[in-house]
């Protein structure tokens, strides 16, 4: 990471967004699973910039964490494919189907480049416990 890099150094905030469009895609994945100490660690960066066809992994957690924090407890819900670009920001509401089930809190790059993991706050309950299956859609929206 740059050693200027203007989050880490308090240059700019997650503020510096007027507006953003809505990021949609699909379920490919729907996985099964939680784990009480996961130790994801999110980087201190709280936004990152997806292309469209991008398959990324979402994974839901109900601690109170942000941008630079560790992760411990935490559901696997499912593996999305970007419909189009656009930028996901930590506080954005996550969708399925269009019912509203986390908000965005950060991003682990532990699997990266073969995928990213964006984790958001929400009930501990996997994509197969919450019934969601192939082709759901999901929906991020910038909050208002």
């Amino acid at each position: 990471m740059a050693k200027n890099d203007p989050y880490t150094t308090k240059k700019v905030t997650s503020n510096a967004y007027a507006d953003k469009v809505p990021l949609e895609g699909v379920v490919v994945a729907v996985l099964r699973g939680t784990v009480a100490d996961r130790g994801l660690e999110l980087i201190p960066q709280p936004s990152r910039a997806v292309s469209k066809g991008e398959v990324h992994e979402l994974i839901l957690t109900p601690e109170a964490v942000s941008p630079g924090d560790r992760v411990g407890a935490i559901a696997y819900l499912a593996f999305v494919e970007f419909q189009s670009g656009g930028v996901l920001l930590a506080g954005d509401k996550l969708f399925v189907d269009g019912e509203e089930i986390a908000e965005l809190v950060g991003f682990d790059m532990s699997h990266f480049p073969n995928h990213m993991n964006i984790v958001a706050r929400g009930d501990l309950r996997s994509g197969e416990e919450r019934g969601i299956s192939l082709n759901s859609k999901v929906t991020f929206l910038m909050r208002s």
